[in-house]
């Protein structure tokens, strides 16, 4: 008898304890702690890339076909890939002023001169003719592109607001400094083509929503400092809650970064964060390509975004080799950039890179906070 009231007694305790294990943190609670940099996504490399036409194939295989071995991939239209689950993407970008500075790619002329079957207009609509920037992959050779612009990604973001934010890489396209100039070659990025670049993003994107450097850097005099002390008072990568629905911008080259920060510091008034050296005064995002584990988590815990390739050239995908993957997903990277998608498998052997579970992101392996709990960071409607 004597147990059994003690054994009474206790159970309002049990109970209280039971009924702690049941509550699990909710999406909206997670989102008002958890940061931008404390998730990991899957990105796709060249995200525009349509491919290349039969005849333009068959012609490179001839001429170089290790290069065509590297083309030989291709993505589904923008909002395909963000619907599938892709958090990331990369669009290649070349300057004409003017216009029509890149319509006639000289490798249909090659196919002609070939005697092959002509293929398919790569630019039916006359996109090219007109002035404004460009999105294709190898001037003259692969010029074939799904978008032309920012809006579609804009157009399956207001649909789906409660979205993770998209990453959005941009890589442009020019020539080097010191190489002669070369008729209807790429045009030089000066500062007034970024200029230019930027109020395009802004034509598209309107300051809600996106995510730039100036509401990072808050009130820090750097982006370091900024990134490094988040939450201590105003700037740092922004919460969930702060961030969903956005997208952010990021170069995807470095030798850039000088001619888009003149006139900037800091990235002031820029809406592009730039593939910086860790420790500039622009520095909040940077690429490690071909980064150990080591060295990734490193900048991780320093507070800065990375991005990292999980294969390259097909020659992972032709092979199903995994290794370099598997590093990356280890890694405190946030965003994992393949050619393969697991919406868009190898046709060689079915290789894919994609989070457990499906999930279009998951909780940062190196740099989330205990607790966190990957099913969510993306809402169902969202995907």
């Amino acid at each position: 008898m004597r147990q059994m009231k003690k054994l009474l007694a206790t159970l309002p305790l049990m109970m209280s304890s039971l009924c702690g294990l049941g509550q699990q943190t909710t999406a909206t609670q997670q989102d008002r702690t958890l940061r931008i940099n404390q998730i990991q996504v899957i990105g796709s490399h060249n995200s525009y890339h349509t491919g290349i036409a039969p005849s333009e194939q068959k012609l490179i295989e001839q001429q170089n076909p290790k290069a065509m071995r590297a083309l030989d991939y291709a993505h589904a239209p923008l909002p395909d890939q963000l619907t599938g689950g892709v958090r990331q993407l990369e669009i290649d970008i070349y300057a004409d002023t003017k216009g029509g500075r890149y319509a006639h790619p000289a490798i249909v002329d090659k196919v002609a001169e070939a005697g092959l079957p002509a293929d398919p207009d790569f630019d039916p609509n006359h996109e090219m003719d007109k002035p404004g920037f460009k999105v294709m992959h190898v001037l003259g050779v692969d010029q074939r592109s799904s978008c032309h612009t920012f809006t579609a990604i804009r157009g399956w973001s207001q649909e789906h607001p409660q979205h993770l934010p998209i990453f959005i890489l941009v890589e442009t396209k020019q020539g080097r400094p010191d190489a002669p100039a070369v008729a209807n070659g790429p045009e030089p990025f000066t500062s007034a083509t970024f200029d230019a670049l930027d109020a395009e993003i802004r034509s598209v994107f309107s300051a809600k929503e996106m995510i730039t450097p100036d509401q990072v850097r808050g009130s820090y005099k750097t982006l370091p400092e900024a990134i490094q002390a988040s939450g201590k008072k105003a700037g740092g990568w922004p919460t969930l809650a702060e961030a969903r629905g956005k997208v952010v911008f990021l170069m995807d080259q470095r030798p850039v970064e000088g001619v888009y920060t003149e006139g900037h510091p800091a990235l002031r008034g820029r809406v592009i964060f730039t593939n910086a050296v860790p420790g500039a005064p622009d520095a909040a995002f940077t690429e490690e390509n071909s980064g150990t584990k080591a060295e990734i988590d490193a900048l991780a815990k320093q507070g800065y975004l990375i991005r990292t390739r999980t294969d390259d050239g097909t020659e992972e995908a032709r092979s199903n080799d995994h290794t370099r993957a598997d590093v990356a997903l280890s890694s405190g990277a946030q965003m994992l950039s393949t050619d393969y998608p697991s919406s868009e498998p190898a046709k060689w052997t079915g290789f894919f890179v994609g989070l457990p579970h499906g999930l279009a992101a998951r909780c940062n392996p190196v740099t989330a906070p205990p607790g966190c709990v990957d099913s969510l960071l993306e809402a169902p409607s969202a995907k």
